[in-house]
């Protein structure tokens, strides 16, 4: 019998045990036991699940972020829920052939709050959440990892998180995603930054994709499917890189994430499935 509070926090420890951008060291600002907790909403949800995604780098997207949202999407499905993708453009339009995708756009405040709204009566979720999608900061705007604006080409999910009648969960790589609001003061000696949005359960990871990842493991332990089996980073990466992706590091179109190449995302889920009795 697997001690659950036990793998949370193993898993919690192996995904950020590179501390690449610090998340190792804000760590001990969250409450023990966010995978559990999160994973246990998500098993839980039979309709729609809102899923945020899709960071601005030039006039493209990056690659972390939508790998771990479609991995959490076909997941999601298996078990019976209805994920939808809410992303704005470019990545929105890529993916729309594939995907259940909700349009989000940059634009005048008041506007984009309504259609948050409506959207959110429309699509009743029972749970949203948001995966390396950035976050407003303080003064409302919102700005990459080297504290560039990227306002103007940012489409707004802030709204959709803080307005939701459900639980919301958000996973965060860096400082400047959405839901890091809620270790604001850890995050005041990381050179970023911060979003000031706030969820109910935030999940960090040295690279947003394997946090998804995270949540998987439990899906895949208590449905007993290996859904971990059935993720694909090197598929997912060269799916999005046809559509025009970009690593968020060296803004180059390659088979990477977060400046790391593809077998270290592989190497998480190996780890990932040995915690839950997966594999050897």
């Amino acid at each position: 019998m697997i001690n659950e509070a036990a793998l949370s926090k193993q898993i919690e420890d192996l995904l950020v045990s590179r501390n690449l951008r610090g998340m190792k060291t804000v760590q001990p600002a969250l409450a023990t036991g966010y995978y559990l907790r999160a994973a246990r909403v998500l098993n839980k949800c039979k309709g729609h699940v809102l899923i945020g995604t899709g960071f601005p780098v030039v006039d493209t997207f990056e690659t972390d972020g939508p790998v771990g949202a479609i991995a959490l999407y076909r997941a999601l499905e298996t078990l019976g829920a209805t994920p939808v993708i809410v992303c704005g453009p470019p990545v929105s339009q890529k993916l729309m052939a594939d995907f259940r995708v909700h349009e989000i756009r940059v634009g005048e405040h008041q506007e984009r709050k309504l259609e948050a709204f409506q959207a959110l009566y429309n699509y009743h979720p029972d749970a949203v959440l948001s995966i390396e999608r950035p976050g407003q900061a303080a003064d409302g705007g919102y700005y990459n990892m080297r504290g560039e604006s990227i306002s103007e080409r940012t489409a707004c999910f802030d709204t959709f998180v803080k307005n939701a009648k459900c639980p919301t969960i958000a996973i965060g790589d860096g400082g400047n995603e959405i839901g890091m609001g809620n270790i604001s003061e850890a995050l005041k000696d990381l050179d970023i930054m911060a979003s000031a949005t706030c969820v109910d359960e935030l999940l960090i990871a040295d690279v947003s994709n394997w946090g998804a990842y995270g949540i998987i493991a439990f899906l895949s332990l208590w449905n007993d499917k290996d859904l971990l089996a059935e993720v694909k980073p090197l598929e997912i990466l060269q799916y999005l890189s046809d559509l025009g992706s970009v690593d968020g590091v060296t803004r180059n179109n390659e088979l990477a994430e977060d400046g790391l190449p593809v077998e270290e995302g592989d190497s998480i889920l190996v780890e990932l499935r040995k915690l839950i009795g997966h594999a050897n």
